[in-house]
């Protein structure tokens, strides 16, 4: 097993968040905001046009150059405890690519250069509580991390580990982001990194090819 490293928006944000957490679910009775973080609030707020509406997230591949290798900075889910990537919802004002770099920071006290190129897609379901799940396509920012705080946002949430490049790959669950690791090529000068190949996973669109906006 890979060993573990232990190393806002604005009011109306602040409103949102209050207004779903006095709402009551509809199939419990008891407040939607409930065990939930504040992006996941965020998130929920468009849940209940239909369970089968996908919702776009932007995520961060953090990686580094370790002599002539590559190293992936993976970190565990708040729920299960799985190897993910940093992720999370649309940030008001922000570009796909800079809410990428936000979810870094406070997901994993992540900083450095993000790269605008799009690696790709991958899609899952999120839990927004015990009750709800939606389907997500996590749209993929190659970020080369420059330093690692110690005091960060989630750091007595989650756990974070620098792993080899192809061990990342198999640590993580979802194929299409398997996928975006084992093809991953850090950018050189000159060239940005590749658009991989994206799957159609729980009902994600084929976005092959595609931006990120």
């Amino acid at each position: 097993m890979v060993g573990e490293t232990s190393v806002e928006n604005g009011r109306h944000v602040a409103w949102s968040i209050k207004k779903i957490e006095q709402q009551a679910d509809p199939e419990t009775g008891r407040s939607d905001g409930r065990d939930m973080g504040r992006q996941d609030k965020i998130g929920a707020r468009g849940g209940r046009k239909g369970a089968s509406e996908i919702r776009l997230q932007y995520g961060a591949l953090c990686w580094r150059h370790v002599e002539s290798a590559v190293e992936v900075l993976l970190i565990s889910s708040r729920d299960t405890g799985r190897w993910v990537i940093p992720k999370g919802w649309p940030i008001a004002r922000l570009s796909p690519e800079a809410a990428a770099m936000q979810e870094a920071w406070e997901e994993a006290g992540a900083r450095g250069q993000i790269n605008p190129v799009c690696l790709g897609r991958y899609g899952y379901r999120k839990g927004l509580s015990a009750n709800i799940t939606v389907p997500c396509a996590v749209a993929v920012y190659g970020l080369r991390v420059e330093t690692l705080a110690m005091v960060y946002p989630e750091a007595k949430m989650r756990c974070r580990s620098w792993v080899p490049l192809a061990a990342a790959a198999t640590l993580v669950e979802e194929p299409g982001l398997r996928k975006i690791i084992a093809e991953f090529l850090p950018p050189i000068e000159g060239r940005h990194g590749p658009i991989a190949a994206e799957e159609d996973e729980e009902g994600a669109p084929d976005l092959r090819g595609r931006g990120a906006r």
